[in-house]
């Protein structure tokens, strides 16, 4: 019987111009779905876990439309509460070579932003759950989310249900202050922490020494350093982080380390030419879920969730439309992208 996943948080429709125009560029724009913990149901979904999405969304047009997204693959959605005026969005400009992608936000009073905690029954939702996720970005949404979190997690440990946090934190929904306070919070109820170069310093002041990363340079002693640093801090059984060397908007060399409380595992480093960046970071977190909750051990399962991720990166949408068989080859050591006949 396959593993139970429930994810937690904000799907926004994304607007995007076509190819690599800048906005307005053409008259056109491409219309789909996406967000941190909707992404991560999705991955899952592919790799054939039971996979539940949690979130709330008006009874409309737009809002069954982000549903019917989810559906398509095979994401279990019928513990999203219906409510509210209207779906939250994303302009993304992406970018190329020396010019960076573009991300504006028009999320406020979204459905999800003004949920009440009286809206999830999570002792219903976390029902038969192995795995719990969530990321940085829906409590950065309001104290109400936080609230909302907090219950989730609590219901999720008295179940004996693990629990994953990616920390994403996002400067334009909440300050380093307001983040570390709530993130401080709700890390005591995380069992598996996921992060990036930035996010464990931008949270928690917790800082790689020696690495600049739009210099280029990244320094795996450091990162070391961060992960134990947040293990200690928190408790937490895993700490994965996610090392990108951005050499352009185009290009980035991608890999992980996985640390397990006595040993950090380093992936091997793919180099990407990138087509769609946006869920990267979810990806991985996918893949991670997966790799540990199907019993792989720890440098199995940091290769299976770098492998993921870097395979996403070659797929347009926040959605990663990759299968378990295709993330092995890579994670196995063909990355050549020839032809399959």
């Amino acid at each position: 019987m396959s593993k139970r996943i429930v994810t937690f948080g904000e799907i926004m429709l994304r607007l995007a111009p076509n190819g690599y125009y800048r906005f307005f560029q053409n008259d056109q724009m491409q219309a789909t779905f996406g967000g941190g913990e909707a992404n991560v149901a999705v991955s899952l979904a592919n790799y054939g876990m039971d996979s539940v999405y949690v979130t709330k969304l008006p009874a409309h047009a737009i809002g069954q439309a982000a549903v019917d997204s989810l559906r398509y693959f095979g994401v279990d959605t019928s513990k999203i509460v219906r409510g509210g005026d209207r779906v939250g969005i994303y302009y993304l400009e992406k970018g190329a070579s020396q010019r960076g992608s573009v991300c504006i936000y028009d999320r406020a009073h979204s459905a999800i932003q003004e949920a009440r905690p009286d809206d999830f029954d999570w002792d219903a939702s976390l029902a038969g759950a192995d795995w719990f996720h969530f990321t940085g970005i829906t409590p950065a949404l309001g104290p109400n989310l936080v609230e909302i979190c907090r219950q989730a997690c609590q219901t999720a440990k008295a179940k004996g249900v693990k629990v994953s946090c990616d920390l994403n934190y996002r400067g334009k929904l909440w300050t380093r202050e307001e983040a570390r306070a709530a993130m401080t919070e709700l890390c005591r109820y995380v069992d598996v922490c996921i992060s990036n170069e930035e996010d464990a310093k931008d949270v928690f002041g917790i800082e790689a020494a020696d690495t600049d990363i739009t210099g280029g340079k990244l320094n795996k002693e450091g990162y070391k350093s961060v992960a134990r640093q947040l293990a200690d801090r928190f408790g937490f059984e895993k700490v994965a982080i996610t090392l990108r060397t951005s050499i352009s908007a185009s290009d980035n060399d991608w890999a992980g380390m996985l640390y397990d409380g006595e040993n950090c595992c380093f992936s091997k480093e793919y180099h990407l030419r990138i087509v769609d960046r946006v869920g990267g970071g979810d990806s991985f977190g996918g893949g991670l879920i997966y790799a540990l909750l199907n019993g792989r051990d720890t440098q199995g399962a940091i290769e299976f969730a770098v492998a993921a991720s870097a395979l996403k990166h070659s797929v347009e949408g926040d959605f990663n439309r990759g299968t378990v068989a295709e993330v092995e080859t890579l994670a196995g050591g063909d990355g050549s992208g020839r032809v399959q006949r």
